[in-house]
């Protein structure tokens, strides 16, 4: 069985490759074979993966490519389309639910199976509404047009395929009319801003507020200098998060390549659990700057650890390609997860040589495989970091944070505050 991938390059998507696969029983752990067509290998650099240069040779795998991974769809778009495909859910779903639901992804790749599949679904659906436009204030009252108009785009009324995560999510195109369209609805030279829109995770209270307060997280981490871009606006209970894989230009709409973290590292599947030091590792042997990688994936950890967003899989860190330059995507997904009712643990985390988990940054810096001098360079800003960290519970007041959450991460923000600080004893020569 094969697919194949199409790049958004210059304004049009082109055929760039095929990936063929013996067994979709097998799921991601079967063979394939990656080709690039050859007139894109003669005219064409840009890569569907950075794992997968473009070339003219056949790249025989012993399972699929892992790239694959980051358009397989989850959560709610996963469950309407097994539903809609009317098959199992399983390893085995993965390829037929590819070929169906990566019409839109997250980036600038996308199946042409799957651009077919949706829209044989769009003609079967009720014409009129298929490039409707709907104010702001129909969408947050759930309109039953706008909820009908989702469904005909976005395939469901709660989410999208091309985005994943448990969270119901969807995604949204401000037009130049000042409506609102899910994105595809829209042409490309009549959108003027791409959202991410999203809802609790469920109708718990909890639910909504750490929805509340990744809005209020996102000011933070603004505030404290992580590379944070458009902030979020909270209406409701909706987030409506600026996307930043899609550029609107005088020229057009730039699609800009993304690229989890799993993905560099070669992940196959969703349940592989790599350490915190293989997937820095895996982000600097791809990004065209790895020294101001690292302190941005440091810091953004020790945040993590201060205020309690502990959902930091491989697939909430990704990458980006700007100008020919590789880099870590602005922070996304950064909220309060410790208090889901479910109990989300930390994913990754910081080992030693020998697998043992460590928590304290001064051990986390004698394991990081970095030249003496640069390592030097990355603890002293984040020994500096610590000047901000003591006062983010004064930041996180005036940017809105409940006052219960500040009070519960008081002595998490200390003990990180302190042990950043024992990183200047070891750049001062006191240690």
């Amino acid at each position: 069985m094969q697919c194949t991938f199409e790049m958004f390059i210059r304004g049009q998507w082109h055929s760039c490759c095929t990936v063929e696969i013996e067994d979709p029983i097998a799921g991601g752990a079967g063979k394939a074979m990656l080709d690039y067509d050859t007139p894109y290998a003669f005219n064409e650099q840009a890569p569907v993966s950075l794992r997968f240069p473009v070339s003219l040779d056949h790249k025989m795998l012993p399972h699929w490519p892992a790239f694959l991974f980051d358009l397989v769809p989850q959560g709610k778009g996963r469950h309407y389309l097994l539903g809609e495909l009317g098959i199992p859910d399983g390893g085995s779903a993965d390829w037929p639910l590819l070929c169906a639901g990566a019409f839109n992804p997250i980036g600038r790749i996308r199946i042409k199976e799957a651009v077919v599949f949706y829209q044989a679904h769009v003609e079967r659906q009720n014409q009129n509404l298929l490039n409707q436009g709907f104010t702001l204030e129909q969408i947050l009252q759930r309109a039953e047009a706008f909820i009908e108009h989702l469904q005909i785009h976005g395939m469901l009324s709660a989410g999208t395929p091309g985005v994943q995560g448990v969270a119901p999510k969807f995604l949204l195109t401000k037009g130049k009319d000042s409506l609102w369209y899910a994105d595809g609805a829209v042409r490309d030279d009549q959108a003027q801003q791409h959202y991410l829109v999203k809802l609790p995770r469920g109708k718990d209270l909890s639910d909504l507020k750490i929805l509340r307060n990744e809005a209020a997280y996102m000011r933070v981490a603004h505030a404290m200098d992580l590379f944070v871009e458009d902030l979020p606006d909270l209406h409701g209970d909706m987030l409506f998060i600026p996307r930043f894989d899609r550029r609107v230009t005088a020229a057009g709409v730039e699609r800009l390549h993304q690229e989890s973290a799993a993905s560099l590292l070669g992940l196959i599947g969703f349940d592989a659990r790599p350490s915190q030091n293989a997937v820095l590792a895996a982000l600097r042997t791809c990004v065209t700057d790895p020294k101001r990688a690292t302190v941005e994936f440091l810091k953004r950890d020790v945040l993590n650890l201060a205020l309690g967003n502990t959902d930091n899989h491989a697939r909430n860190t990704a990458v980006q390609v700007v100008g020919g330059e590789v880099r870590l995507t602005p922070l996304f997904d950064f909220a309060p997860m410790n208090l889901d009712k479910d109990g989300i643990s930390r994913t990754l985390r910081w080992k030693n040589s020998g697998r043992v988990e460590i928590s304290n940054w001064a051990d986390v810096f004698g394991t990081l495989p970095i030249a003496k001098t640069e390592l030097a360079e990355i603890r002293i800003e984040l020994a500096e970091f610590s000047r901000k960290i003591d006062t983010i519970e004064e930041v996180m007041a005036v940017q809105g944070g409940d006052d219960d959450i500040i009070k519960a991460r008081h002595y998490s923000i200390q003990m990180q505050r302190d042990q950043l600080r024992e990183l200047a004893t070891f750049t001062t020569g006191k240690g």
